[in-house]
């Protein structure tokens, strides 16, 4: 029967087999079936990826509609045969659970497998696939999702505190093993990934999902079955992938297709395990199947349903009559009149799912309200320990004696062949019976019928049980499971230990989602228990929910660790909260509030006599007054953190140090001294193998040629990191670099090259989910369409960066955009009303640069709006254009001034020493 919670026909397995072979012809779904039909031909033809989602409430068929199709897939001659990989969304998975069984069924990796086994057997088989050096990268972020743990590389090991690159590493591992094996189409057979019940599914899978259903570029189709509420979480979804992306609702069967398949489930049958069937015992009354029809309403679960139920009640009884071929058998079904009117058919779900319970014996019942309080999955373990409950036990435990787990296992047995449950091939937990609920309305009616109290000792019992299990703390899943039965078992304070336990370890696997969720949990049960281990939640929620963009909510965690370190006197906890509130107003453009609470950090750090938090406050600082155009305090507070940072002889940070002391001396216009302290800190990263950081300063090095117009070594300079981004693989400084290439490129006048360069580090900044990134490539192009003369282009490039920049909340960025828009805007000469409008954007840009206190980026606007002015019609003619021109000249003159007045007499030589 048609199942919504990864049993039967879905075909969850560890094994990768797929039952394709229906029950029985399919009625109806022509739409469908032909919307699927041309999407596999389209990927035949184009060896593009496309995507399917098919959308439709509990029953209604979808996953026997994409069974459907998969079988006629491999009936055509000459047509390429899909080749399967086929996924489950359970409820209540993990951070990553659907796609961890989908690399299970790919790479041949039951659960329960010797960890050793599974690794090598992981290492080969990816090794084959990717025909490469670059494997141990591979591994590294497959690992986790298979519960394996591999080395760091080089590049890991640069990149490993920051949970940014690291995601988009991860999403493009993914991506270059979809695309490696969908290669070979035509001899191999066409890829085709299968994810069902994807409204299950965590929103950490849901994005890395979303980006290879945009981005994978191969022949690939992917086909998903889910119910309407998905749209709710992911309004995105249906726009996912443009045109290479159909939707469909697949709603109820009309009348006639019911009607046939009703018959159809009555129908005789003869060949040995075919479709049971009414046959020629006795004729079904036309009554029943039209009364059967109107009640199921078009859903084909609930018509199958009502089949079980007649079965069930003795309306329908089966008998196998003998045939002339010993090993094929015949099975006639009778129909019992005289119970017929006693059988109420139900007259929607729930009654359906009452009338099947009330089917069940009472052992098997009360088997199936245990195994309902352990969730949508069970073990045969637990309802041993379960059946125990209050039991006295023996003076002697004799294990020849055997126990209760083989009557169980013929009860589950029975309900396994009744439709209730599955088991499934493989267990989560090693040597443990793993079944799952066919339908989980039916394991929430039966969780419903548990007293209170003995639910209680359930969830205990289970959770003590889950304890011992070998591996149950290697995953958030298990862990937030055991967490949410302390909670149902009234543990408060060790469900609140637990899923805070549960936050950590996901938070280590960088599914940021599913971390959220569980230290939100966890710190509203904890309440104003245990200090310790809020501060470290608080902390570490705060920094979760910044990585998913959730920047309000951040500040309020890092606002409650503050109070709560300053209640209990720790300087340095305190500390740590101030700094990340710092830098989160920092970044957002609130300078005045970041000044106040990175000062009062390194008070505190001082206080504490912690010089890693001083070090670390004071380079923050630094940057602060670096923004602000502060070059000689913020030389003097990158001094300090570097002088700390030796002392602490941590070479990593004084890389970092050096090449944030390299930057402002490039600012101010110390371009030897910058020179020096990038190549300082090069030399450092180069020795240390930090890859990224050897990226990040040969990039910075580019720049400072630029500043001093030579535009030959900064190509040289750009192209050698280029080449080392794409040797690691770190698509962050790939874009970040093309983008840098691209303006080389216009400021030579090679306006061709600067767009398809642009438009190359747009893709790719598109892909990798980067905004940032995205607005600074589009800003790029931008200018690049000013410089060929496309001002319609340039405008719309312009104001989209703008958007991007605004979505980050980016202040200082959106303030630059803005004073882009308004040259672009002033160079189309198209009259007043942009003359109008060019000002606007100037004096905006002008204002949020006055709000951020930015005095570079504001003398270099004061300057761009002067230019802009003398540049109007009007200007020659204009006293008040004339006058405010000047005044805007002088300002920008002013501040430059002052800014050169700030880097007299700093001596850069001390820093390096």
């Amino acid at each position: 029967m048609t199942s919504e919670h990864g049993a039967g026909d879905k075909g969850l397995s560890g094994t990768g087999e797929t039952r394709l072979t229906p029950r029985g012809p399919m009625f109806g779904r022509q739409p469908e079936l032909r919307l699927l039909e041309q999407t596999y031909d389209a990927v035949i033809a184009s060896g593009q990826a496309r995507v399917v989602t098919l959308f439709g409430a509990s029953g209604v068929g979808k996953s026997r509609i994409v069974q459907e199709i998969l079988v006629r897939a491999k009936e055509i001659p000459g047509r390429a045969v899909p080749r399967v990989l086929r996924s489950t969304a359970r409820p209540h998975g993990g951070a990553f659970d659907v796609l961890a069984r989908l690399l299970r069924v790919r790479f041949d990796i039951p659960f329960g497998i010797h960890d050793d086994v599974a690794k090598e057997r992981l290492r080969e088989e990816v090794s084959s696939l990717l025909d490469d050096r670059k494997v141990g990268d591979v591994l590294y972020f497959l690992g986790p999702l298979l519960d394996l743990e591999f080395d760091k590389s080089p590049l890991i090991a640069a990149v490993a505190d920051d949970p940014v690159q690291l995601k988009a590493l991860r999403r493009a591992v993914l991506k270059r093993l979809i695309e490696a094996e969908a290669a070979g189409h035509a001899t191999r057979g066409l890829l085709t990934i299968v994810l069902e019940d994807l409204h299950n599914a965590h929103d950490d899978s849901l994005e890395i999902i979303e980006y290879l259903a945009a981005h994978v570029q191969a022949p690939l189709m992917m086909v998903v079955t889910a119910r309407p509420e998905l749209l709710a979480r992911r309004a995105g979804w249906t726009a996912i992938a443009g045109e290479r992306h159909s939707t469909l609702e697949v709603g109820p069967l009309p009348d006639l297709d019911a009607q046939r398949m009703m018959e159809q489930l009555l129908a005789p049958v003869t060949a040995s395990g075919g479709a049971a069937g009414a046959g020629d015992g006795d004729e079904i009354p036309q009554e029943l199947i039209d009364a059967a029809v109107d009640m199921a309403g078009g859903n084909p679960a609930l018509l199958e349903k009502m089949v079980r139920i007649l079965h069930d009640s003795g309306v329908l009884t089966a008998e196998d009559m003998p045939t002339d071929d010993p090993d094929i058998h015949e099975e006639r079904w009778h129909v019992n009149l005289d119970r017929l009117s006693a059988v109420s058919l139900p007259l929607n779900v729930q009654e359906a799912v009452s009338a099947r319970l009330s089917a069940l014996s009472p052992t098997e019942r009360g088997m199936l309200e245990r195994a309902a309080a352990m969730g949508a999955v069970f073990w045969l373990g637990g309802l041993v320990v379960l059946g125990r409950l209050g039991a006295r036990a023996p003076e002697v435990w004799d294990p020849e004696l055997g126990d209760e787990s083989g009557a169980i296992k013929a009860v589950l047995d029975d309900l396994v062949a009744r439709d209730y449950v599955l088991r499934m091939p493989d267990s989560t937990f090693p040597g443990e019976d793993e079944y799952v609920f066919k339908h989980n309305l039916e394991r929430e009616a039966l969780e419903k019928l548990i007293p209170a109290a003995s639910s209680r000792h359930y969830h205990q019992t289970i959770a003590d049980w889950l304890e011992f299990r070998i591996g149950v703390r290697s995953h958030e899943e298990h862990v937030a499971q055991l967490a949410w039965h302390r909670e149902k078992a009234g543990a408060t304070s060790r469900a609140a230990l637990t899923w805070i336990e549960a936050g950590d370890i996901a938070r280590a696997r960088y599914a940021n989602s599913k971390a959220a969720e569980c230290y939100e949990r966890g710190l509203e049960l904890l309440g104003d228990d245990d200090a310790r281990t809020r501060l470290s939640a608080l902390h570490h929620y705060g920094d979760v929910l910044c990585l998913l963009g959730q920047y309000d909510a951040g500040l309020a965690q890092f606002n409650a660790m503050q109070a709560l370190a300053y209640a209990l006197d720790l300087k340095a906890k305190a500390g740590a909260a101030h700094n990340r509130i710092g830098r989160l107003y920092r970044e957002s453009g609130r300078l005045e509030e970041a000044t106040r609470h990175l000062h009062v950090g390194l008070q505190l750090f001082h206080l504490a006599g912690d010089e890693r938090g001083v070090a670390s406050s004071l380079d923050d600082i630094g940057k602060l007054a670096w923004m602000r155009g502060d070059y000689a305090a913020a030389l003097d507070d990158m001094r300090k953190a570097l002088t700390s940072r030796k002392r602490l002889g941590d070479r990593r940070s004084i890389a970092l140090s050096l090449n944030n002391l390299g930057l402002v001396l490039q600012d101010s216009g110390h371009f030897k001294e910058a020179l020096e302290a990038f190549e300082q800190s090069l030399r450092i990263r180069r020795e240390i193998g930090d890859l990224v950081g050897v990226v990040t300063t040969l990039n910075n090095l580019g720049t400072v040629a630029q500043d001093q117009r030579d535009e030959p070594r900064a190509m040289a300079l750009f192209q050698e990191a280029l080449g080392i981004a794409r040797e690691i693989g770190d698509r962050h400084k790939i874009v970040l670099v093309l983008t840098n290439i691209g303006e080389t490129f216009y400021r030579t006048g090679d306006a061709q090259r600067a767009m398809d360069t642009l438009k190359e580090s747009e893709i790719l900044a598109d892909e990798i989910g980067d905004r940032l990134l995205l607005a600074e490539a589009v800003r790029g192009l931008g200018k690049a369409s000013l410089l060929r003369g496309d001002l319609l282009k340039a405008r719309e490039y312009t104001t989209r960066a703008l958007t991007l920049f605004e979505q980050v909340r980016s202040k200082v960025q959106i303030a630059v955009a803005l004073r882009t828009l308004g040259e672009v805007t002033a160079a189309g000469g198209w009259g007043q009303d942009h003359v109008v409008k060019a000002r606007q954007y100037f004096l905006r840009a002008i204002a949020m640069f006055e709000e951020c206190g930015n005095e570079v980026e504001l003398a270099r606007t004061f300057r761009a709006y002067a230019d802009f002015l003398r540049k109007v019609v009007e200007y020659q003619v204009d006293a008040a254009l004339q006058a405010e021109a000047a005044a805007f000249d002088k300002r920008a003159d002013d501040v430059f001034a002052k800014l050169r007045i700030s880097a007299i007499g700093i001596d850069p030589g001390a820093f390096f020493s």
